[in-house]
């Protein structure tokens, strides 16, 4: 194996592209946009993309390269709008380090410049192969990922705490993107049926082992690490799985309560967190996110062997490990 360096990723060309896309005749929609380019962030969704199709044999020195990079320049940009309306609903002060964009130019601009990331995606669907199917995908995961994040709510708001909901919810707000990164690729060059439902799996089960790992660290890790409070989403009512794990267990009530009151109390998150130690919920959450990474790898074995497979493995595997 030669390692990354041989590898198409995320580079000052994709970077550029994405630029050239976002760019809009209105000042404030190019200031979102170049804060999203200079933001930067590690461009996981996109990555994968560009993984996927290398593993189906594009390479950047094929004709067909462009459209791939638009493809990853279309998943960064389905990611960057959802992430644009999230901030607005979730009242995020920042995002990457700067200012969140509905603080700094207000909640219209902020809506509307994520719909016009959604519109110049769907501009690029259109002139690729495969363009009909792959904006039906693009559609549909835009819509599992609305229903997630609506999810979430109404299961705080009705406190229907089950591991049923918690699964949908964070298959629409991580999995869902990452399962289309992986899969869209497979349609744009013409994959086969088994090469498509192997990419297909892949980033499902990587998408959910890296979401049940950021709801592990948000109760387990500790707050340098983690670079911000712990316990945020039991501050917002969210019934992760490790806080399911102790609803089935003696301290069932007690979390309840907790979770109904959105740890509104002195002491709150610490006792849960002291509870999750004591009952395994932590160990089990990890055994979890340790299988969904293993599928995930495994998935990946119907694949051609090759430097790009063994990127996304290594993606998958890092989730088990990983402290922030």
């Amino acid at each position: 194996m030669t390692g990354l360096l041989t590898l198409g990723l995320p580079d000052a060309a994709f970077e550029a592209r994405l630029r050239e896309v976002l760019r809009s005749r209105v000042e404030f929609i190019e200031l979102i946009g170049d804060d999203l380019v200079a933001a930067g962030g590690k461009r996981v969704r996109p990555m994968i993309a560009l993984l996927a199709a290398q593993v189906l044999g594009a390479t950047p020195a094929r004709a067909d390269w462009a459209a791939v990079r638009d493809l990853g320049v279309c998943v960064e940009l389905l990611h960057s709008a959802s992430l644009l309306h999230d901030d607005l609903i979730d009242d995020a002060d920042t995002r990457r380090g700067q200012q969140a964009a509905f603080r700094r130019f207000g909640n219209v601009v902020s809506v509307m410049s994520g719909d016009f990331m959604l519109a110049r995606l769907l501009g690029l669907l259109s002139g690729m192969p495969g363009g009909a199917a792959l904006t039906r995908m693009f559609g549909e995961t835009a819509s599992v990922i609305c229903e997630g994040e609506v999810l979430q709510f109404q299961v705080a708001a009705y406190q229907e705490y089950a591991l049923e909901h918690y699964l949908n919810v964070i298959h629409g707000k991580t999995a869902a993107l990452t399962q289309l990164a992986a899969e869209a690729p497979a349609v744009l060059l013409g994959a086969t049926a088994a090469q498509r439902e192997a990419l297909a799996t892949f980033g499902l089960e990587y998408g959910m082992a890296f979401q049940m790992q950021d709801d592990l660290l948000d109760l387990a890790a500790d707050e340098v690490t983690l670079g911000k409070p712990v316990g945020g989403d039991l501050r917002e009512g969210k019934a992760t799985y490790p806080l399911l794990h102790l609803l089935e267990g003696p301290h069932g009530d007690e979390v309840r309560d907790v979770l109904e009151r959105r740890a509104s109390h002195e002491g709150d998150v610490a006792r849960v967190q002291a509870l999750a130690a004591q009952e395994g919920a932590f160990e089990a959450t990890r055994a979890e996110v340790r299988r969904r990474a293993w599928l995930a790898v495994d998935a990946l074995r119907a694949l051609p062997a090759g430097d790009a497979r063994d990127a996304l493995e290594r993606l998958a595997v890092r989730e088990i490990e990983r402290s922030r």
